[in-house]
Order: C-alpha cells, then structure tokens, then sequence
C-alpha cells in the first residue's frame, strides 16, 4: 500500500461512527453512487466489534445470603478473605446480602465462594 492510502486509511481510521456516516453521504453526492449495503455492514460489524467487550463481564461481588449454622467458621473464613476485625467480619456474616468482596475478578470471586460454603454459608455471586 502506497504511503499516501496508508495515511488516508489512518485517517479514517480515527472516525466515529456519525462522522463515517457523513462521509459516505458526501461522496455520494460528490461521485453519484450508492454504497448502502457496504456501509451498512461495515457499520454493524463495528458496532458489533464494539459491543463484545462490554458483554463479558469481568468483576464480580461475592454477597453473603446466609451464614448458616457455623457462623464461627464463616466468620473466620470472612477474616482470612478481607482485611475486617472479628466485629466487623461478625456483622458482615449476620447481614444477609452483604458484600463480602467486590469488583474481583472471577476466580477470586469463585474461590472465595468454595471457600465461604464449605464454612456453612450461602453465598452468591453476582
């Protein structure tokens, strides 16, 4: 590719969607031709390309539903996960749909979970 189109192609490629759209109408209108169903499937591969990324989710909340009946072992395990005191980790426990952690990542999110039901606990991961 000469240096010129790849200049060119740099260009467009700083585009948003709107402008790309502008773009096409005007040299429509300057060449006399119709570039509707390239454009429309340049459009929705993008947008699509676009959407990808904000499906995959990737931080997770781990939220207490029910301490179970060995609150103690729970409440020790709240504690190795976080940095909360014995009061705090107590209160946590007692407090149906608390957040044990948040914003972690997915294996931090399901090992904390192995880790709070094997203590008693229903936990959720949201």
């Amino acid at each position: 590719m000469s240096e010129k189109l790849a200049k060119l192609v740099e260009e467009l490629s700083t585009l948003s969607v709107l402008e790309a759209a502008d773009l096409v109408k005007m040299l429509e209108e300057k060449w006399g031709v119709s570039a509707a169903a390239p454009v429309a499937m340049a459009v929705a591969g993008g947008a699509a390309a676009a959407a990808e990324p904000v499906e995959e989710k990737t931080e997770f909340d781990v939220v207490i539903k029910d301490a179970g009946a060995k609150k103690i072992d729970v409440i020790k395990v709240i504690r190795q996960l976080t940095s909360l005191g014995l009061g705090e980790a107590k209160t946590l426990a007692e407090t149906a749909g608390g957040k044990i952690l948040t914003a972690v990542g997915k294996d931090a999110a399901q090992d904390a979970k192995k880790k709070l039901e094997e203590a008693g606990a229903v936990i959720v991961v949201e």
